[in-house]
């Protein structure tokens, strides 16, 4: 059965307008699970209508420490959906219940804790200048923010934006992605159950057109999106129009670069979980793995044989493989590129075109490695977003950095070498905007966000919190005096 979709605006579930709805097919079974009602013009003004009047019925100024009270609520309030989170987002988009308790989910959680101890700790709205005395910078909300967010990370991407956005001062209206709307649903009611002011959040379930609706309103100030390059140069275009401020997070084609001296095994079995995590649906995959070509083939043998060992299953089902994507649509495109770059050339030293043995339906599709792969081949230039790992070569440190900067591309990149001189000038010289060496994580806070077509600002931490915020400079008064 369809369960009950609804907009929630200014404090209230409101019944879609919109006559128009989509089908979605479960990612296991390719059997229908619901019907999405999508949002219409009159849902979108009145959803930014109602943000904007919690801006002038006094949200703009609470402090944060008030704001702060209700990110608290928040976190308790998904930490007590926590199973439920992660079977709703299973369901979703077919990632694997286990993968969703321990990484979906805890990443939305992460995150928030993020803000809260950024806030706690550089996050006050007047901050003194050692410049000269008197002087003082002031962190505003820019006014209502239009979130929109995508469907591989769903919660995940929701709790990066929406906190940040309500560390801010801002109102927002959130449209999360049309094909995980009972993710965005569930989210809804536990900002719906924080007693935030009516107007403070409001919820939209709709698609491409809602968002071009929600993005070209007047009334918004700011646009933080995550998804296509195609559609980030959409939304930048739009927002040119009254010069709003906007947060792209776009796609990903990023290097993982092996040098002969690193602890091969370990850069082995951590790049291919780097490119393999979430099906490889994540828009930091390391999908591309460049190796020094005295280790190439010692390199090409253990992939193999790591890639061989992973395995895929229902997602319903308790256990580390790996499930389907998300639509046809997605297991198409991942087909095509694989089948494409294997008749121009390259060979499959893992997986390879189709489902894996034993499935006849289901988006699920082989965990892949290709080799012999030239830099001109679309899977080697292009976001596969799927479970396809390519392989090229490199000389020597040079070469290394031109072939991680040929693509589009600049989100992140990953270094596996013993010689700290040479990852510090790779990490230097590569162009993007994350780079982690030895397997290392990001530390929690740490701007998340890339540079050329991968988008245009950070989020996460502080980052994130004044991605929504304008500067103001103010001489004369101290903060005491305020």
């Amino acid at each position: 059965m369809d369960m009950e979709f609804c907009h929630y605006i200014d404090g209230c579930w409101i019944t879609p307008k919109a006559a128009s709805t989509l089908e979605l097919l479960d990612p296991e079974t390719e059997h229908v699970r619901c019907h999405v009602p999508l949002a219409g013009a009159e849902d979108v003004a009145q959803a930014v209508a109602s943000a904007q009047k919690a801006l002038e019925r006094g949200w703009l100024e609470t402090n944060v420490s008030e704001r702060l009270v209700y990110l608290h609520r928040l976190i308790a309030e998904i930490d007590n959906r926590h199973d439920q989170f992660a079977k709703i987002i299973s369901d979703d988009m077919g990632a694997p219940i286990d993968f969703c308790k321990a990484h979906q989910v805890d990443a939305a959680l992460a995150h928030l804790q993020g803000f809260v101890e950024a806030m706690q700790m550089q996050g006050e709205t007047d901050v003194p200048l050692s410049a000269g005395p008197m002087h003082r910078v002031r962190y505003e909300a820019i006014g209502v923010a239009a979130l929109i967010t995508p469907w591989n990370w769903p919660l995940n991407q929701i709790a990066l934006k929406v906190g940040a956005a309500l560390m801010a001062g801002c109102t927002m209206v959130l449209k999360p992605s049309e094909l995980t709307p009972q993710t965005g649903v569930l989210f809804a009611q536990c900002m719906a159950a924080t007693g935030l002011p009516a107007g403070v959040f409001n919820f939209l379930i709709g698609g491409a057109e809602t968002g071009q609706l929600l993005t070209t309103n007047a009334q918004v100030s700011a646009i933080s999106f995550t998804g296509s390059t195609r559609a980030g140069q959409s939304i930048a275009a739009a927002a040119a129009v009254g010069f709003r401020r906007v947060t792209l997070e776009l796609g990903g084609k990023s290097p993982n670069l092996l040098f002969a001296d690193c602890d091969i095994e370990t850069a082995v079995r951590q790049g291919v979980a780097h490119c393999f995590r979430n099906a490889g649906q994540s828009c930091n995959a390391a999908s591309l793995m460049l190796v020094e070509d005295s280790i190439l083939d010692n390199v090409v043998n253990q992939v193999a044989k790591v890639a061989d060992s992973y395995r895929v299953g229902s997602p319903r089902k308790p256990g580390s493989h790996m499930g389907p994507l998300i639509n046809q649509t997605q297991f198409e495109r991942v087909q095509t590129l694989i089948k494409d770059a294997i008749q121009q050339g390259a060979r499959c030293v893992s997986g390879g075109p189709g489902r894996p043995d034993g499935f006849n339906s289901g988006y699920f599709v082989r965990p892949t490695v290709l080799v012999d792969v030239t830099p001109d081949m679309a899977v080697a230039r292009e976001e596969v977003f799927g479970p396809v790992l390519t392989i090229l070569s490199f000389r020597n440190l040079d070469d290394a950095v031109l072939k991680a900067n040929q693509s589009a591309y600049g989100l992140a990149a990953y270094i596996q070498t013993s010689n700290a001189s040479v990852a510090n000038e790779a990490a230097r010289r590569i162009n993007a905007g994350m780079i982690q060496v030895n397997g290392t994580s990001r530390a929690q806070g740490a701007p998340f966000g890339g540079t050329k077509s991968s988008g245009i600002g950070r989020e996460a931490g502080i980052w994130g919190v004044r991605a929504f915020q304008e500067v103001k400079s103010i001489s004369g008064l101290s903060a005491t005096e305020v």
